[in-house]
């Protein structure tokens, strides 16, 4: 009987040490928090802010320093590559073809490859926003201290918000003038061998072919400043 009472009295004594010691284990892997947010804070100033719109990947070293805050990066990442993926897919490419337009006969030679560039301008807009959709609800789920969330809400301006507000007046405003290329191709095209080019110029055989030649290059024209502004636009939001 002496040995029972003694086993059940060390079991009582025994029990709040074995609690005391969960609290501390509990408590240890606890203090890991603040040391990952101090790192994830000090990455997000003195590399993400500094870096262009590009930002890089997280190594598997800085996923275990940052813990769980890997995943609110990941946010930053997610978006950052989608909208690179879909800007080499369709504007930066309309751009690069509208700066290889130097002569009458491009119009003609690249008619088709413009045209196709137009659809896929119109879908950008489209993508854009659901990237930024699907970012922003992942922000808002996010359970972040004050201190953090202050620094993480610069970076998703920089990195998310500001890009995609940059670029939305972009897309039409590419696809318009891409458009007007695509017309004076069709134009060139539909004179058969009423028009010659020679000297990287055009002569037509009437008055009236010129005269509706000339309006397309003036609308061309009044729009080239808007154009150079959508591409200072892209410049500063891809580098």
């Amino acid at each position: 009987m002496a040995v029972g009472i003694q086993s059940r009295v060390f079991a009582r004594w025994l029990a709040p040490v074995l609690a005391l010691l969960v609290v501390m284990q509990l408590t240890a892997c606890g203090d890991k928090e603040p040391e990952q947010r101090k790192a994830f804070v000090d990455y997000l100033q003195n590399t993400v802010m500094r870096s262009g719109a590009k930002i890089p990947t997280l190594s598997e070293d800085q996923k275990q320093k940052f813990g769980n805050y890997a995943g609110d990066y990941a946010i930053l990442v997610g978006f950052s590559q989608q909208l690179s993926k879909s800007l080499d897919a369709s504007l930066t490419p309309a751009l690069d073809q509208i700066n290889q337009i130097r002569t009458a006969q491009d119009y003609m030679s690249k008619r088709d490859s413009l045209q196709q560039s137009v659809g896929a301008l119109n879908l950008l807009g489209q993508q854009i926003q659901s990237a930024k959709s699907q970012a922003d609800t992942s922000r808002a789920a996010l359970k972040q201290p004050d201190d953090l969330k202050a620094v993480y809400n610069q970076v998703y301006d920089k990195i998310v918000t500001g890009p995609a507000n940059a670029l939305m007046p972009v897309i039409p405003t590419t696809a318009s003038f891409v458009q007007d290329l695509v017309q004076v191709g069709d134009f060139l095209r539909t004179q058969g061998n009423q028009v010659s080019f020679n000297n990287n110029g055009v002569q037509f055989r009437t008055s009236q072919q010129a005269t509706q030649y000339n309006t397309m290059m003036s609308n061309l024209v009044a729009k080239e400043q808007d154009l150079l502004n959508a591409q200072k636009t892209v410049a500063s939001v891809t580098q």
